[in-house]
């Protein structure tokens, strides 16, 4: 038996329940693994609230890291004992678990596993996002939301050593000098400032070429604003809540704009393209390019206070679960 994080209906924190659960044994081609850490992030708590409907009863969480304990038949490029992470496979807030071996990445030296499970979703999520929803490149300027998030941290200091301009959204000074600090180049505290009125200032009327915009239904419109002619408008997330229906009409009237609602799993969805990306975003670490942080730390059993912390507005970074 080991432990886990569970809900047997969706809705707020407090259904998240600290249960014994079965692990089992890895049958062909899978791989019993021990966390040492799990990252938190925002779609476990919309797969807990209910706006992302799971099968119930439900482990929660979707990123960890750990050791290899065990493999089944037919893996062959795993051993007992090789530090691993992985992202996408839901019900990872738990102390080990049985998971399809090709999803998992080992970790390189000089890359701890607290690292891992605060990074693989966020970091994999800005590589996408930078490089194949909207392939930035030096000289660009660009609107980045939510900017001392865990993505927003890891997307300021990457894209800084590409060269490319980073405004910054954030809801406090204390926000603020935290996303400039890892490489924004101009913060807006959009609880005191217009931040369609001062992206206009910062480019000079122009607008930019894309928003990256991950807190959805509060940002939308004025997101649409901040675009140039032909701008990608790039939704990924809802932390202020989902973007009510559109009406399509209102891309034209702003300026022939595109919009696009990517996600992690369809950018990670072949071995090699996990492999790649991971690889790529483990240069960029080791390189000290970009700088990874967890700055919460909570015990697996108290998930709930993670989640009331982070959709409280409380965390900045990447926070993560101890088993």
């Amino acid at each position: 038996m080991a432990k886990a994080v569970r809900f047997h209906k969706q809705g707020g924190p407090e259904v998240l329940q600290y249960e014994d659960v079965q692990v089992g044994e890895p049958g062909p081609g899978q791989a019993r693994i021990r966390h040492t850490a799990i990252g938190v992030n925002f779609v476990d708590t919309y797969q807990r609230s209910g706006l992302y409907p799971m099968q119930l009863p439900a482990i929660a969480g979707n990123e960890g890291a750990g050791v290899v304990e065990a493999l089944g038949p037919g893996v062959s490029d795993l051993k007992p004992g090789d530090r691993i992470a992985y992202t996408g496979l839901p019900g990872s807030y738990c102390e080990a678990r049985v998971v399809p071996a090709e999803r998992l990445v080992k970790l390189p030296q000089g890359i701890s596993e607290e690292q891992g499970a605060s990074m693989m979703l966020k970091g994999l999520t800005v590589h996408y996002l930078i490089h194949s929803t909207y392939a930035a490149k030096k000289g660009d300027t660009v609107l980045w939301h939510a900017a001392a998030g865990g993505v927003g941290l890891i997307a300021c200091q990457w894209l800084k050593a590409m060269g490319v301009t980073v405004i910054g959204t954030v809801g406090s000074e204390e926000k603020a000098a935290l996303a400039k600090a890892h490489g924004a180049e101009h913060v807006i505290n959009y609880s005191k400032d217009n931040f369609v009125e001062r992206v206009k200032a910062i480019t000079g009327g122009k607008g930019v070429p894309v928003v990256y915009d991950s807190v959805g239904k509060s940002t939308w419109e004025g997101s649409l604003d901040c675009l140039r002619p032909r701008g990608l408008m790039v939704s990924f997330g809802n932390a202020s809540g989902a973007v009510p229906p559109v009406n399509l009409g209102i891309l034209s009237t702003k300026g022939s704009l595109y919009v696009t609602r990517p996600t992690l799993a369809t950018h990670i969805a072949t071995r090699a393209d996990l492999v790649e990306r991971s690889n790529n975003l483990f240069e960029m670490v080791k390189s000290g390019k970009v700088k990874i942080e967890t700055t919460g730390r909570y015990k697996l059993a108290d998930a709930a206070q993670a989640h009331r912390d982070l959709e409280g507005r409380k965390t900045t970074g990447s926070i993560v679960l101890l088993p």
